[in-house]
């Protein structure tokens, strides 16, 4: 975004499951270039407020304004089209195509937004510290270059937002810190948002803010 307005605004944001509230009152704004950390009990549903600030899962009160587009006024289609142009996911289990070599994994958000990969693969594989494993398999890498290959994918149509669940939950603690440089480094060189669910106190120590969700809110 060029402007200094929000990536993202949560406004009194409840989620429920039946009578069962998962979280609720949950006002946030994240800033463009900002690393905010966010911790919590499991089960407080950290991982469902990503997916709503995504408009991958539905909430039951209050607004999701996703790059200043209000998500609940948008149709399906809207919302998919809004995610693939504006949204990057990193996640634990890295969620990569084991049919796919490692450039065409990277390049798929390109794809599917109809534009040119090539030199733009190659230079974010170079930024995330693979260089010459773009025509290697996906089981031909270890966990740690996994974990680099969902970040340069994620990054590569450089998204306003970046939305990272767990990223170095299955990593050792030395491979996670180093993944956890390539992913602060990189969101700030593209100037995205990143919003980052931990368990790891080391991680969400890096953040400009940590904070805490529960069933009643956000601190």
């Amino acid at each position: 975004m060029t402007s200094t307005s929000p990536v993202v605004s949560l406004r009194g944001l409840a989620k429920r499951y039946g009578e069962a509230t998962v979280f609720s009152n949950v006002t946030l704004d994240i800033d463009p270039g900002e690393f905010v950390a966010i911790v919590g009990e499991s089960g407080v549903g950290k991982s469902t407020l990503l997916n709503c600030m995504a408009g991958l899962d539905t909430w039951n009160e209050g607004q999701v304004i996703l790059h200043g587009r209000d998500l609940q006024a948008l149709t399906g289609d809207e919302r998919a089209l809004m995610r693939r142009r504006h949204v990057g996911f990193v996640f634990q289990a890295f969620h990569v195509l084991p049919h796919l070599d490692v450039a065409q994994n990277v390049g798929l958000p390109l794809m599917l937004l109809q534009q040119p990969a090539g030199r733009h693969v190659e230079e974010m594989l170079h930024a995330v510290g693979l260089d010459g494993l773009g025509g290697r398999l996906p089981q031909e890498l270890s966990g740690g270059q996994l974990q680099r290959v969902a970040i340069a994918r994620a990054l590569i149509h450089r998204p306003a937002l970046l939305l990272a669940d767990e990223p170095t939950g299955n990593l050792d603690p030395g491979t996670a810190a180093k993944v956890m440089d390539v992913l602060a480094a990189q969101t700030r060189e593209h100037g995205a948002a990143l919003v980052l669910v931990t368990h790891s106190e080391s991680a969400a120590a890096r953040a400009d803010r940590a904070l805490r969700l529960t069933s009643g809110g956000i601190a």
